[in-house]
């Protein structure tokens, strides 16, 4: 798999993402669907802690990948849904800290939404990957 960043602009390198991901010669493709902070039950866990739902997500993102044969640095798409986008930006650097030791940046979007699927949970991720 071949992987150009696609930046017509740069601003958003410094945050971690690249505006476009141009992927050729791949071999599979892993759709992710949300991951939340929740249990291996499906429970949601760490109300009102975005830190702790954010780390869990990330967690949970990567156990999908895991199961997959793939990992972060796989990662050509990720969304971002949150109910409070001014307290996930404040914790961010997680996030973009863990995909910078991945050494992807892949394209992403960041959404405000009035509330996820369960009630207590503040972020939700979902991917693309490919390898």
């Amino acid at each position: 798999m071949e992987r150009t960043a696609v930046n017509p602009v740069t601003w958003s390198v410094n945050l971690g993402f690249n505006q476009g991901e141009l992927v050729s010669g791949q071999t599979r493709t892993l759709y992710i669907a949300g991951q939340t902070a929740t249990d291996d039950e499906g429970k949601p866990r760490h109300e009102g802690d975005m830190a702790a739902q954010l780390a869990l997500s990330i967690d949970n993102l990567e156990a999908v990948l895991s199961e997959a044969g793939m990992s972060l640095a796989n990662l050509v798409r990720l969304g971002v849904c949150t109910t409070d986008v001014d307290l996930l930006l404040r914790h961010y650097g997680s996030l973009a800290g863990r995909l910078g030791a991945a050494g992807v940046a892949p394209a992403s979007t960041v959404l405000g939404v009035t509330r996820l699927a369960l009630p207590g949970l503040l972020v939700e991720l979902e991917g693309t990957a490919v390898a």
